[in-house]
């Protein structure tokens, strides 16, 4: 499965099998991670077979159910963690599809006591996702309109629209889609509206739209 057919057919999975995620797709997942920390420099980790983090009352309020994996989400404490994390977080969603995983963004149904990752000194954790074999496979969520989240000077290319179809595909929190898109020249902008986790939104759109238009079209700006 490529990533843009992985992007089109990955939803919001929040009820899971009693299956481990064990031999080959274990390993590569883990290596994919261990690239993304290379790349970004943040402290993503697996957490395997530990279900009480998702075993209280908020899980059941966020309609969690038989979640014993996640992805931490931790790095340094800075101004950009947010965007960096929620880039990142779904560059290892989309390939987690691609291995035949479903996953969940989870920002607060879920218990911060109980986790079992490492927080080093002057990081902090941003949020987690639920991964694992879903017993569904979700299901899509509404969008809004191109016009409603981009701007565009002149007419728009094709290579824009098809990153803003992608970035539309993007998961948000309470699926607000609070980012906004704007196109001068081949320069593309992108800044996070005010909401709940905006800027995790913001670094996921950027990550859905780089793979729609494609890097060789634009320049971020």
């Amino acid at each position: 499965m490529e990533l843009l057919e992985a992007m089109e057919k990955r939803h919001s999975v929040r009820s899971y099998e009693d299956k481990r995620i064990e031999g080959t797709i274990k390993e590569e997942l883990m290596k994919f991670i261990d690239s993304c920390n290379k790349e970004s420099g943040l402290h993503l980790q697996l957490v395997l077979d530990e279900p009480q983090a998702f075993s209280g009352f908020t899980a059941h309020y966020g309609m969690l159910s038989g979640v014993k994996n996640y992805i931490a989400l931790v790095g340094k404490k800075d101004s950009s963690l947010d965007e960096s994390c929620g880039y990142y977080g779904e560059k290892i969603v989309l390939y987690a599809q691609t291995l035949g995983l479903n996953t969940c963004w989870v920002a607060a149904t879920y218990s911060k006591k109980k986790t079992v990752f490492n927080i080093k000194e002057g990081e902090k954790l941003c949020c987690v996702i639920a991964i694992g074999y879903g017993k569904n496979q979700g299901v899509p969520h509404k969008s809004k309109s191109i016009d409603k989240v981009s701007k565009v000077t002149g007419p728009m290319p094709d290579w824009f629209r098809k990153g803003m179809e992608a970035a539309l595909l993007a998961p948000t929190a309470i699926n607000q889609q609070k980012f906004h898109f704007t196109l001068q020249g081949n320069k593309v902008s992108a800044t996070a509206g005010l909401g709940f986790c905006s800027k995790i939104d913001l670094g996921i759109a950027k990550y859905h739209f780089e793979l729609g238009a494609g890097l060789k079209n634009f320049e971020w700006s």
